[in-house]
Formats: structure tokens, C-alpha cells, sequence
């Protein structure tokens, strides 16, 4: 899970110039809309069948809503990272992002922290 946040965050560091404006701007462009909702719908689907795996293997309690649980943790994630992107604090600090990103996740889905 650390690892996957952190890969997250070091490509927002690296392409920070490229993913503010699409961020700041993709609700008034509908072609950017469709490109950064579909990024996102891409990374939710992909969370939400990690959750209903691990739901099946019982490692996350059956009655959570994938799909919901997903979605949120998904723009969570891109709403942090894009607070560090413009330096705000704490999330500008690349090792309190990743862990308080980590923390969520962890406790969110499996009731523990990392």
C-alpha cells in the first residue's frame, strides 16, 4: 500500500506541471473532464476489485461498499496529492503525505494502520 501511495506521490512531484492545470481546469473543458474522469474511473475500478478480493479472502469486512469506498479513497488520493503539488502544508512534506495517505487506506479497509 506504501509503496503504490508512494508512486503516486513521486509522479505528481514529477509532473506536478502537467496535472495542476488539469486538475484546476478539467470541469470547464469537456474533453478534459472526460479524460481526468475517466483516469480516475480507471484507478476507482481498479481499487474496488482489490477491495472485493480482499473482501472475498476476508481480509475487509463484507460490509463495505467497494464501489463507494473506491471512489472516495480515489479522490482523496488526487485531492492530496494535488495539495502537495501547490505546497500546502502538511501534505508538502512528501513523508507526512504518504503516511497520512497510508494511514487512511490501511485503517479505511483493513481497520488497522500501516
Amino acid at each position: 500500500m506504501r509503496q503504490g501511495i508512494l508512486g503516486g506521490a513521486l509522479l505528481w512531484e514529477k509532473h506536478a506541471h502537467l496535472l495542476r492545470p488539469i486538475v484546476e481546469y478539467w470541469r470547464l473543458d469537456p474533453g478534459l473532464a472526460e479524460l481526468w474522469a475517466g483516469l480516475m474511473a480507471t484507478y476507482t475500478t481498479a481499487t474496488a476489485a482489490k477491495i472485493r478480493a480482499d473482501q472475498r479472502s476476508g481480509l475487509i469486512a463484507a460490509e463495505l461498499d467497494a464501489d463507494n469506498i473506491a471512489a472516495a479513497l480515489t479522490w482523496l488520493g488526487e485531492r492530496l496529492y494535488y495539495l502537495a503539488a501547490i505546497g500546502v502544508p502538511p501534505f508538502d512534506d512528501r513523508s507526512t503525505l504518504v503516511e497520512t495517505l497510508t494511514s487512511i487506506w490501511m485503517k479505511t479497509l483493513y481497520g488497522r494502520t500501516a
